[in-house]
């Protein structure tokens, strides 16, 4: 026995030793990193540079947080902050030493919007007298959309072009749902909230194609519009190029003016050396997003007046939050945090959120209203800020939106899975012993009940009289108005500005600026809010994703499918009612 405890003793101080060794040689290593990656408090950049912007990372709208360890392990690249983008860009064209910019953005994971924002950004340099150089082995019609504000635009000899204007495909599962008898219940208000149209029909409505059709056709002519002024082209002809066909192979793209030049990569790169009028023999002094924004850091330690920006994206539910998902735990709590802080003098909330749960919704409008008393609500919509996304905007000050942001949607509906149809085809039968008529509510395996309907439909209409009333109210629009904008129809950034659904067309930065205008502050920092807490498990669990795990097996089901799943809780049916976008909009 003696011998045991020894030995399990001998083992425990092991481990012990073992642990605190290697806490101490991640706190080394921070130590060397927190070091290395300090700023070097002087302009860094070597004369002759280029900013070299590859964009084929994924691009977020928060600028991730990386600790010093991630940084010596040269991680910080790994993912892109929209942000940081915009940053290096403005940076870069006030900087001196840097000539120009050599931009890779082939498969530009951003949306639409974000990558407006970028080519915007891009645009100001430009107007710097700086050149801008593009190149790719293959050109998405979204890479090449940013692209073409380029001076120049070179592609692979043997690449791929794509050009083809927009579409976005919708799954219809009714027929589906009648042989397997796997179902969605769904009720619904406003003709077109149609994200629960694929459970009940075959095919797409009349209103629904109408929507998605002046949608698609409003986001194209900016798009078009904007290539065309930039290579000198009647937007016309852009038209007749797709309808035509004629963009099949790179060289099409030189034929038709779309590309300057079919070459390989490091001719490329002889191009920008003799733009830059430097040796083929000698390097390229190439500078990252990272390195730029080091090179002169725009945080000012002796300024106290501060501008917060709350990022809120994903979908809309009801808990705690996250930085993927909005929620009223965090988001609330943050909210009432800034309404108390002296030093945050407006604060700035950008949506990016199809929407979603409708009490979280209201909550979160409310926390804004109560903000609103004490300091100046700004909202800047990212690529899509629809239906809850819409809600939580509605009581803003001012609301900024892009011409190619998608917003709008007021309609409610609920959807809650059922499977009776299935589970009386395989012999598995429900049988309900109750107290009080009707007590046991909604159940997963029995057949949607009349008065339940009837309670359901009561509570609709309640959420989409209230979130009328919450834009009518926030936009100073008569009910008529609202009433002939809502039914759940989605909107343009352009067209939300035309018919009074936002105040501004801009990004970020721009309601930002206006934030400080309507503050009365000209000397400001931001601050980024809400603040997570990362453990060592949600680490993990994001870098070894489990075969068995939700994450893993919801990524095969269809997008339209997989958010009425997220969003539906039958335990508890009143969280079903959802305001979401009225349809899974992949516009490519």
């Amino acid at each position: 026995m003696n011998f045991l405890k020894s030995f399990f003793a001998s083992i425990l101080g092991t481990l012990t030793a073992l642990g605190l060794f290697f806490v101490i040689v991640l706190l080394f290593i921070s130590g060397i990193a927190s070091i290395m990656s300090a700023p070097s408090g002087g302009n860094s950049i070597k004369q002759n540079s280029v900013l070299a912007l590859d964009l084929n990372l994924p691009i977020v709208d928060r600028a991730p947080s990386f600790d010093e360890l991630q940084i010596l392990l040269g991680l910080e690249d790994k993912v892109l902050g929209l942000p940081d983008i915009i940053s290096a860009i403005d940076k870069a064209s006030e900087n001196q030493n840097i000539k120009g910019i050599r931009l890779r953005a082939d498969f530009i994971s951003a949306g639409w919007a974000q990558t407006r924002s970028i080519r915007n950004a891009l645009s100001r340099f430009k107007e710097s007298g700086k050149f801008i150089y593009a190149y790719a082995d293959v050109f998405t019609q979204k890479g090449y959309y940013l692209a073409s504000i380029s001076d120049s635009i070179y592609l692979n000899p043997v690449g791929i072009l794509e050009f083809k204007g927009l579409a976005s495909e919708v799954l219809y599962y009714k027929d589906f749902q009648d042989e397997y008898g796997v179902k969605m219940e769904v009720i619904r208000h406003g003709k077109y909230k149609s994200a629960v149209e694929p459970y009940l029909e075959n095919e797409m409505s009349s209103d629904n194609r109408y929507q998605i059709k002046t949608l698609l056709d409003d986001i194209w002519k900016t798009i078009r519009e904007e290539i065309a002024q930039e290579r000198n082209l009647d937007p016309k002809i852009l038209d007749k190029i797709i309808n035509n066909q004629r963009i099949t192979i790179p060289e099409d793209g030189v034929q038709e003016h779309l590309i300057d030049a079919l070459v390989y990569e490091d001719d490329f790169d002889e191009k920008i050396k003799m733009q830059l009028e430097i040796s083929t023999d000698e390097d390229l002094n190439r500078v990252s997003v990272v390195d730029v924004n080091n090179a002169s850091s725009t945080f000012d330690s002796s300024l106290k007046d501060r501008i917060a920006i709350v990022f809120a994206r994903g979908p809309i539910m009801y808990g705690e939050g996250t930085k993927n998902m909005i929620a009223q735990g965090v988001f609330v709590e943050t909210l009432k945090e800034l309404a108390e802080d002296d030093w945050i003098k407006a604060v700035v909330i950008r949506v990016e959120s199809p929407g979603g749960n409708a009490l979280t919704s209201d909550l979160l409008w409310r926390a804004i209203e109560k903000l609103k008393t004490k300091k100046p609500v700004l909202v800047s919509m990212g690529n899509v800020a629809a239906s809850g996304g819409y809600y939580i905007a509605a009581g803003a000050d001012q609301i900024f939106a892009d011409p190619l942001t998608i917003t709008g949607s007021i309609g409610v509906f609920a959807s809650l899975p059922n499977i009776y149809g299935m589970t009386e085809k395989i012999g598995i039968h429900a049988e309900t012993v109750e107290t009080h008529q009707n007590a046991l509510g909604y159940s997963f395996f029995q057949p949607l009940t009349e008065s339940f309907k009837i309670r359901t439909i009561k509570s609709i209409e309640n959420t989409y009289n209230t979130f009328k009333q919450r834009v009518i109210k926030g936009r100073g629009l008569t009910s008529e108005t609202v009433e002939a904008l809502a039914q759940g129809r989605v909107w343009s950034g352009k067209q939300a500005l035309s018919v009074g659904l936002v105040d501004h067309l801009g990004g970020l930065q721009d309601a930002i600026e206006a934030a400080a205008e309507v503050a009365n502050i000209e000397n400001y920092n931001t601050i980024d809010y809400p603040k997570f807490e990362e453990d060592l498990e949600s680490i993990l669990s994001g870098a070894i994703p489990s075969p068995l795990s939700k994450a893993t097996w919801m990524h095969w089901v269809p997008e339209n499918l997989r958010r009425q799943l997220e969003y539906t809780d039958p335990k508890n049916p009143l969280l079903s009612i959802q305001m979401l976008i009225p349809f899974d909009l992949s516009i490519e």
